[in-house]
């Protein structure tokens, strides 16, 4: 390991033991970095002293900066981290914002200074922010002023944080009265490639979020993978989705691949459906990224909208319906381009390039990594046989101080939690998440299967699946759906749903209960919170002899 230049040393002393490390690949010659980096000197710094500060950076409803433009704000906020606030390298920076051009500055900024960024979710709360205040021990923080009083009530319950910087309120001491005394000059930070430069907290879909480590190589590396080898951008792309920055996802798609190859991104704070197919004409957008959910959304509101511009789409963060696929094609003649990802993983690691994407298919293994299906001993099973996803190459999980490394690392392979199935062509299918799958009178179902057909049916607008208690099967699946019209919620309509998955799967997998509700529990990120629906359906019980339920929630 190479020379850290961390002065703080808190994020190397509480990595995983190497044993408990998974495996690291570096095989391509794209994925071969020097010892010393610093990944914003790659990444905004080359494209400058190459002669392309002019060019297009970042795109805002309120204004557009270029590479040279977002160098200069990088630099003064990164004097102001060293010589105003006492940032150390090591040390870590909280940031509290919605997406917005000062966010991305103040992120590039922290790690050309050699500090660590810990993003987060612009709707936590005191209590949601106090958690990784105390587990990643972070004494300043970076706040848009109109997201500040959550993190103040979260100074009395983590007291670690000792400073917070607003911007955008204009008041003395604020960000930017700060840059305005700064120098537009800063050399980066001399840090190791495997300096710490993130810490992601995963998103709670299992329950307690994680922190997950990553370091300047892995910024790269996503890049040269996916980014590279699969989505191929160019420096005319214009980048844009609805992914919070500090969803990984979002950092990727938005930050890191753009910059990577000179392009642009779009950066929205709303990014409902109408704002983002009102931004993508306006800028004429290439390259999106966003979730399943969104698009479906996008679906209903492409009627006199020009998004033509659109030449790649990419869907991640939930599994993505074989029908919303085929649909999305019909109305834009686009091919969506279907990933996997993990926020341990830092970014995508299956998703075929748009000439050989797949409806129903997650994709092929990203250049760089491999990826296989074991049994519970971590045994590779054969191709067509479910099994858990396990992965390794230029990144993988490196939980900040959790017992929960020895369950996400197994024999130097990280294993997502998914199960898959590989086809003989390589495709890997997505099954459910490994504590997805129901198991009722010895049959394996996969939730989200259900949940594919469920939702080609015309009055759902979504739903969840999980297994439920049932006396004689041990389970049932049970279907939380929400309608198009809640008006239409009774039994005949959940009869009708039932018949429905009846004639589009195989019958034993239809939903014997059926629960209408208001809404779906998710994360910031917009993932379903299926161990909150399972915790949901283990409090209501069984229902009586398997009959249709008809709920309001």
């Amino acid at each position: 390991m190479a020379r850290s230049a961390h002065v703080d040393t808190f994020t190397r002393d509480n990595l995983p033991r190497a044993e408990l490390q998974p495996d690291f690949l570096f095989t391509l010659p794209e994925l071969q970095y020097p010892e010393r980096l610093n990944a914003v000197t790659e990444l905004l710094d080359s494209w400058v002293a190459k002669g392309h500060g002019d060019r297009p950076c970042i795109h805002a409803l309120v204004g557009s900066w270029s590479y040279g433009e977002l160098a200069e704000r990088v630099n003064r906020i990164a004097n102001v981290l060293v010589k105003d606030l006492g940032l150390v390298p090591g040390a870590r920076v909280l940031l509290r914002s919605a997406n917005a051009p000062m966010l991305v500055a103040a992120y590039l900024a922290i790690l050309k200074a050699g500090g660590v960024v810990v993003a987060t979710m612009p709707l936590l709360r005191a209590k949601e922010l106090a958690y990784p205040i105390a587990k990643a021990k972070i004494g300043l923080a970076l706040c848009d002023a109109r997201l500040v009083a959550d993190l103040q009530a979260a100074q009395a319950l983590a007291p670690d944080l000792r400073r917070i910087v607003t911007w955008g309120d204009g008041a003395p001491g604020s960000l930017e009265s700060l840059m305005a005394q700064a120098s537009p000059d800063f050399e980066a930070v001399d840090t190791a490639a495997e300096d710490c430069c993130l810490i992601g907290f995963t998103s709670g879909t299992t329950g307690e979020p994680k922190g997950t480590m990553h370091n300047h190589r892995d910024l790269l590396a996503i890049c040269d993978a996916y980014g590279r080898q699969v989505l191929k951008p160019t420096a005319d792309d214009v980048f844009i989705g609805s992914p919070p920055l500090a969803f990984t996802f979002g950092l990727g798609g938005l930050v890191l691949f753009p910059l990577r190859v000179g392009a642009s991104a779009v950066i929205l704070e709303k990014a409902a459906p109408d704002d983002l197919l009102a931004a993508i004409e306006r800028f004429r957008a290439t390259i999106c990224f966003t979730a399943p959910t969104a698009y479906r959304a996008l679906l209903g509101k492409l009627t006199g909208r020009d998004i033509s511009s659109l030449r790649r789409c990419v869907s991640a963060g939930e599994t993505l319906p074989a029908a919303t696929f085929e649909a999305w094609k019909t109305a834009t003649g686009v091919s969506m381009m279907d990933g996997i990802g993990a926020t341990e993983m830092l970014h995508i690691f299956i998703g075929a390039p748009y000439e050989k994407v797949r409806a129903g298919s997650t994709g092929t293994v990203v250049p760089g990594y491999e990826a296989r299906i074991v049994d519970d001993e971590g045994r590779e099973v054969p191709r067509g046989t479910p099994g858990r996803l396990a992965v390794r190459g230029p990144t993988g999980c490196r939980y900040l101080a959790d017992e929960r490394q020895r369950n996400y690392v197994q024999h130097g392979w990280n294993v997502t939690g998914d199960t898959f199935l590989q086809t003989e062509d390589g495709y890997f299918v997505y099954q459910a998440r490994t504590d997805d799958m129901i198991i009722s009178a010895g049959y394996n179902i996969a939730g989200p299967e259900v949940e594919a057909s469920l939702l080609a049916h015309p009055a759902v607008a979504e739903c969840g699946v999980v297994g439920a208690p049932d006396p004689d099967r041990g389970m049932v699946v049970r279907a939380y759906v929400v309608l198009r019209d809640p008006a239409a919620a009774n039994p005949v309509m959940a009869s009708e749903l039932q018949e429905f998955v009846k004639a589009d799967i195989a019958p034993y997998k239809y939903p014997r209960s059926i629960v209408f509700v208001d809404r779906l529990p998710r994360t910031e990120t917009g993932k379903l919170q299926r161990f909150a629906l399972r915790a949901q359906a283990l409090a209501e019980g069984a229902p009586s002899e398997a009959a249709p339920m008809s709920l309001s929630a």
